[in-house]
């Protein structure tokens, strides 16, 4: 027998399949992150307009920041959506996600470090390490992102990077952080950079920062700068022999083999690059700008997609490969007041094309694409094609939602869906009169649709709607974009605490659902048990039945009935958590038994047990960091022993500052803002986030049942 020739591939395909790879080796997909007011937005705005994105510089004190663009964005100073754009560095393009610092839009973030494969973590020279720095990095961990440290504020009176890079080691127990610059003076007098990987000085005396001089090390900070160059070479060298080799050896490291080296190590997550500067100031960012390129990742530098096959869950990886099976993630999606339905999507493989049909394997059916857009901030650009890589906006597909998979028909992949945190307070809301009911409906459609920590339930008794949310501010942004938004003339509620229901000891229940009504019945038969679980665990559900005694296709029918059972509990109808359900037995009727007798029965069982299990109140606690003038501790103690927080731990800072970091219920919360600057004359600050869920103290579990 005689082997056919190997089909060879013409050699145009193969220029065009080098092309492609090459355009990627020249993309970065990167995330802006950090706590609110360290300054992430105008690091954005530097970047725009250094890169001639945009001619003029926007300020988020202003309200002229580019990538702030909604109203309220620009109204209150902060990040409410994360806003996307596209600019080019050095013959790289570089695709930029600026996100949300407050805690209350923290899916913002988890959604872009989710499809991003690099970040920039933003943090105050001032404030440190606060709450939801640490939030975003133990995100960007859970997503294996590699990252560059960008200690912004030098300018800040107060400013000392030396304490922001103790507090990373020691508060984040992050060890891998590599400082590659320092700062030449502080405060006012900060004016450049030192290079530890050139081993110049940057000065700068432009004042846009457009330019600066490269000089010679003073010779005041030479000694520190060697000290620090050490201490870098030192951390690259445990990931790369050659530089070991030469430090070993005590000999000097050329640039261009210590760039490779820190750059491998970086997208290897080995060190985090450590860069200074003031965005505000426009000092620095540019340096950062050649890191971004330098030393992170492109789509090739990271490790292939992992996915699972629909139909026996064995693990698929996807190459980066723009000619290889579709497979892309849809991240985020929202109502844009011109185009429409906007769903954005990172391709990880393969390539989307305008006027095509891609395959939705969470719905299993095609959905159309009209149009694809390139977004900055709120403007868009009309493309033909999204490739590997690459991240954009679909215009045409309907009842695509957030965290689905999309992808090639005969070659599926299921792609792992985002986490997010439960919604913890809720208000009350209802049209303002009969005319407004079909408007409001459909706007709180559209908003839970965008954002999946926004819930929506009806009261049963009330008939009332109830949005639940991640804060104050999350739900107050939520009820002017309805009214602004969409015109939804509607009355609202104050806002309440949601709880949590548990059981505390083990209960196990049996439950005969029997009906007959002349022909065929229903029959089920369950004997479950219910077990209380640690905190945090949520709800599990266990299938221990033997021998067929219920048939598989009626154990899902169980399983679902319990978990809409678990959603009201016996106590105040409060959804139910950290719970295990074990179906350890039962019966079943050849004829009468169906799908819709195991879930029945399987809810009339939870409900019983609900009521056997010494059911408890859960309440959401917050981690609360509180920044406070010596002189007013006493009173800001006073009033968090009112509210029943508990001190963790207490520092002093520089200037006479205390640092006060407490777990407090969330129900105790509310107007924490205003009580606390009645208490310190507005000289105080504070940050919240949520923590956990724990027991309701007896005596206000008696309140909430009564």
């Amino acid at each position: 027998m005689v082997n056919s020739p190997a089909v060879k591939e013409k050699p145009e395909n193969i220029r065009i399949r080098k092309e492609k790879l090459m355009n990627l080796n020249n993309l970065r997909d990167i995330g802006i992150v950090a706590h609110i007011d360290a300054g992430k937005t105008t690091v954005s705005e530097r970047i725009l307009y250094y890169t001639g994105k945009t001619y003029k510089m926007g300020e988020t004190h202003e309200g002229t920041a580019v990538m702030d663009w909604m109203q309220q964005e620009q109204e209150r100073g902060i990040t409410i959506t994360s806003a996307a754009t596209t600019c080019s560095w050095k013959g790289k393009t570089i695709n930029i996600i600026d996100t949300p610092g407050h805690v209350d839009f923290t899916v913002e973030v988890e959604r872009s470090l989710r499809v991003l494969d690099a970040g920039v973590v933003v943090f105050c020279a001032v404030g440190g390490v606060e709450p939801q720095s640490e939030t975003v990095w133990r995100q960007a961990d859970r997503y294996h992102i590699p990252r560059i440290v960008f200690i912004n504020k030098l300018d800040r009176v107060g400013a000392d990077y030396k304490r922001v890079l103790k507090q990373i080691v020691q508060r984040m127990k992050v060890t891998k952080a590599c400082p590659l610059q320092i700062p030449i003076g502080s405060e006012d007098s900060f004016n450049g950079i030192i290079d530890l990987v050139e081993m110049n000085a940057k000065i700068y005396r432009d004042r846009t920062g457009s330019t600066y001089e490269i000089r010679t090390i003073p010779e005041d900070l030479m000694e520190e700068a060697e000290s620090m160059r050490t201490a870098m070479i030192e951390k690259v060298a445990e990931n790369d022999d050659r530089i070991m080799e030469l430090y070993l050896e005590e000999e000097s490291v050329p640039d261009d083999l210590l760039k490779d080296a820190i750059r491998k190590a970086t997208v290897n997550i080995h060190i985090f690059p450590v860069l200074m500067g003031s965005a505000l100031k426009n000092k620095g960012v540019q340096l950062l700008l050649d890191a971004v390129v330098d030393y992170l990742p492109s789509p090739l530098d990271i490790p292939p997609v992992k996915g699972k096959n629909p139909h026996d869950s064995q693990e698929i990886t996807r190459e980066a490969d723009p000619a290889g099976p579709l497979a892309a993630l849809v991240f985020k999606t929202m109502t844009d007041t011109y185009v429409g339905r906007l769903v954005f999507v990172r391709v990880y493989s393969g390539t989307i094309k305008k006027g095509s049909a891609i395959f939705n394997l969470n719905l299993n059916h095609n959905e159309r694409v009209s149009r694809i857009l390139k977004m900055h901030a709120n403007t868009r650009e009309d493309c033909d094609e999204l490739k590997a890589g690459e991240i954009g906006a679909l215009v045409g597909p309907k009842n695509t939602s957030t965290g689905d998979s999309l992808c090639d028909k005969n070659k599926p992949v299921i792609l792992e869906r985002m986490h997010f945190p439960e919604p913890v307070v809720a208000v009350a809301i209802e049209p303002a009169n009969k005319a407004e009911e079909d408007k409001l409906g459909e706007a709180l459609r559209k908003l839970t649709s965008e954002d999946p920590t926004l819930r929506l339930s009806v009261d049963a008794e009330s008939g009332q709607s109830i949005i639940k949310g991640m804060g104050e501010l999350h739900l107050e942004v939520i009820v002017r974009r309805l009214k602004e938004e969409f015109n939804a003339d509607c009355r609202v509620s104050p806002p309440v605490v949601t709880y949590r229901e548990t059981i505390t000891k083990a209960v196990k229940v049996e439950e005969r659902y029997i009906k007959q009504t002349g022909g065929r019945g229903q029959y089920a038969h369950v004997i479950l048990k219910f077990e209380p679980l640690e905190t945090a665990s949520g709800v599990q559900f266990e299938d221990q039945v033997r021998e067929g005694r219920i048939p598989k296709e009626f154990i899902p029918a169980v399983e679902e009935g319990v978990r809409e059972a678990l959603s009201s509990g016996a106590l105040g109808g409060f959804e139910v958590t950290d719970i295990k359900t074990i179906l350890m037995d039962g019966s079943f009727h050849e004829v009468d038994s169906s799908k819709i007798s195991f879930k029945i029965a399987g809810g009339k069982a939870t409900k019983k047990a609900l009521g056997g299990g010494k059911s408890i109140f859960l309440e959401p606690i917050v981690e609360l960091e509180v920044r406070v003038p010596s002189e007013y501790l006493g009173d800001v103690l006073e009033d968090l022993n009112a509210r029943r927080a508990t001190v963790r731990e207490m520092s002093t800072e520089q200037d006479q500052i205390q640092v006060v970091r407490a777990d407090a219920p969330l129900a105790e919360m509310f107007g924490y803002a205003t009580s606390l600057r009645s208490l310190t004359q507005g000289r105080a600050t504070h940050s919240m986030e949520p923590s956990r869920f724990q027991k309701v103290p007896d005596q206000i579990s008696a309140n909430l049942t009564g």
